[in-house]
């Protein structure tokens, strides 16, 4: 899966590990991601980020 990276602040989001403070469960690709979901460092949201 496709690793991507906060524009903002560098932050990556790496679909193996998830984000479990947010809630979501290793293996969840970027596209799989609530809506809602911002950055677990800045808050920045989905559009913010870029494939790394």
């Amino acid at each position: 899966m496709t690793k991507y990276r906060c524009t903002i602040c560098d932050y990556i989001y790496d679909p193996a590990a998830g984000d479990p403070g947010s809630g979501i469960d290793p293996g969840t690709a970027f596209e799989d991601l609530p809506g809602d979901w911002v950055c677990p460092l800045c808050g920045a949201d989905k559009s913010c980020f870029e494939e790394a």
